[in-house]
């Protein structure tokens, strides 16, 4: 799956650096590098779907992004924090 733009919304944006501290910044250097995707759930509109994307930020920071697929490859964020134990054990296997 390749993404093609980062759609930020203003509430996101807020809630994940003040409840996560993770800067829109990481969450691009995640998504633009090689992550692990997986599907979630399917979304409200058909051919949306929630999906998490698994990776590192350039300082070494374990992050999972939540975003929805739009139809046309770009992804919404809405939300990042960084990995469970259980995550990292799961993305290290990859």
């Amino acid at each position: 799956m390749q993404i093609r733009d980062i759609i930020w919304i203003d509430v996101f944006v807020d809630k994940i650096l003040r409840k996560h501290h993770v800067k829109t910044d990481e969450v691009e250097e995640v998504l633009k590098s090689i992550p692990k995707i997986r599907f979630i759930e399917d979304g409200d509109i058909e051919g949306e779907n929630m999906y998490t994307a698994m990776g590192r930020t350039k300082s070494g920071r374990y992050l999972v992004v939540f975003f929805i697929l739009k139809k046309n490859g770009s992804a919404l964020v809405v939300s990042a924090r960084d990995m469970s134990r259980r995550e990292r054990k799961l993305y290290e296997k990859k």
